[in-house]
């Protein structure tokens, strides 16, 4: 009887927490209406649309899955949907888990919480690759609390372990796939989903679910290459770019051993950078960009800059730490406003819901800058990868916080730019490790036992945990 009284309550609350996910993402849907579009954005929806070639400047995945959506559903707002869908999805999982592993209703409540708060539901209705690559690791992340709930009990059977295995993998190679980048903050999920599947994984399984990885990531990436053919744009000169017209003197660049063309180019674009002070972002902000972009400089742009930072290290140092600074303590670019002007004749669906948007994350960035700032969110990864607690969620705050510094401080020789959208997925990141810490004090798992132990023990205890194994 006591169990059967049990289970009623379990489940409802289980309901509460999908109602609660599914009218936040409907709200979400309808503020962000029809999704708000950058210039990059409305770039990747033109290429989505047929209007303009495929390239490989902005990552094509995301043009692929846009035009298939188009396809299906005739609208171009079914991409917002596919996002506040993963979103939610993921963090309503993750309250079901964590509901599951502690029995705290309010804790649970909070998980969905953290997509209410200004630094995160600022950009998750934003047609972005950092929001799709933070999404993808997100959804990862749920797949390995999955795990970790089911694991003791339900993970017996190999079908749904590799069946678990293989969605995460496919998200974490969706992440990788749409920002290069996000390798970094990808290797400790993964690390984290087979830990969360497997107790202790052998040798074999780690060769195993490592060459799943692999697969998922080569497999689409050769696809996309073979059959549509994106435009190579070389848009990794766009890096060394930066660094040319900021580290070498103007006089230098007059000598540099490079075509005329390309000469008066980079004298210009470092004139020019020095009289609008622009410290990055020179190939938008500073450079002429001939017809062809980047395509027919890239080759003397690389050679350029293998032979002159060797002799430059200081100076380039200078300048790359000089920008990490600028991304740590001037983190700019919160709010995505709406959408840009487009010829496209998209707008926003609903101005005033947009302009509440606006007010509330522009209010919160006003009074609590450091919530927008790199330096916050890297200083609270490192103090999760270092003292993730003895709870049961220690190694899934351990992995959080690994993978936001990594990213973090992948950025340090790449980044083109110091938006918050760069430390976006940390931000995500770091508040759920930061909630997931005080919710696993004292609640350190006990030694595996029979499932019909530990149903006992949990019914007896009055925890949730029983319904899906800890």
């Amino acid at each position: 009887m006591g169990q059967m009284g049990w289970m009623p309550r379990v489940q409802r609350w289980v309901w509460v927490l999908a109602a609660v996910a599914a009218v936040c993402c409907l709200g979400t849907i309808l503020v962000f209406a029809p999704g708000y579009l950058s210039p990059d954005s409305l770039d990747q929806l033109r290429q989505a649309e047929g209007k303009l070639p495929l390239t490989d400047w902005h990552p094509p995945v995301l043009s692929l899955v846009w035009r298939a959506l188009i396809a299906v559903t005739g609208s171009i707002a079914s991409m917002l949907v596919l996002q506040c869908l993963i979103f939610w999805g993921a963090l309503g999982v993750l309250s079901w888990c964590v509901w599951a592993l502690t029995g705290r209703r309010a804790g649970s409540l909070a998980v969905l919480g953290l997509g209410l708060t200004p630094f995160v539901l600022t950009f998750v209705g934003v047609v972005w690759k950092d929001v799709h690559a933070a999404f993808a690791l997100l959804a990862a992340c749920a797949v390995a609390f999955t795990g970790l709930r089911l694991r003791d009990r339900d993970l017996r059977r190999p079908a749904l372990r590799w069946g678990l295995l293989g969605l995460g993998v496919l998200f974490l190679a969706y992440a990788m796939l749409v920002r290069k980048n996000a390798f970094f903050a990808a290797i400790p999920v993964f690390v984290l989903l087979v830990l969360a599947l497997w107790r202790a994984p052998g040798r074999r399984t780690w060769v195993m679910c490592s060459a799943a990885l692999v697969a998922a990531l080569v497999v689409p990436a050769a696809a996309i290459s073979l059959f549509a053919r994106p435009l190579e744009t070389k848009q990794g000169a766009q890096i060394m770019l930066d660094d040319l017209v900021h580290v070498l003197r103007v006089d230098e660049l007059r000598s540099a051993d490079v075509s005329p063309g390309l000469r008066d180019r980079l004298v210009s674009a470092a004139e020019e950078c020095r009289r609008v002070g622009a410290l990055s972002d020179a190939y938008w902000a500073c450079y002429a960009r001939p017809a062809d972009g980047l395509r027919g400089d890239s080759g003397e742009i690389t050679s350029l800059w293998l032979d002159e930072m060797s002799g430059h290290v200081p100076g380039y140092l200078q300048y790359r730490l000089r920008l990490f600074a600028s991304l740590l303590f001037d983190t700019g670019y919160h709010y995505k406003a709406g959408i840009t002007r487009n010829d496209l004749g998209i707008e926003v669906a609903h101005p005033r819901l947009e302009d509440m948007l606006g007010t509330y994350v522009d209010g919160v960035a006003g009074d609590l800058r450091w919530l927008f700032r790199g330096w916050f969110w890297l200083a609270v990864a490192l103090v999760l990868a270092v003292r993730p607690g003895k709870g049961v969620f220690s190694m899934p705050v351990r992995a959080l916080g690994i993978s936001s510094a990594a990213y973090i401080l992948g950025y340090l020789p790449i980044m083109p730019a110091t938006d918050f959208r760069y430390v976006y997925w940390p931000a995500i990141a770091c508040s759920l490790g930061l909630l997931l810490f005080w919710l696993g004090r004292g609640t350190a798992p006990p030694p595996p036992k029979s499932p019909g132990a530990a149903a006992d023990r949990a019914v007896t205890a009055h925890q949730p945990a029983d319904t899906g194994g800890r």
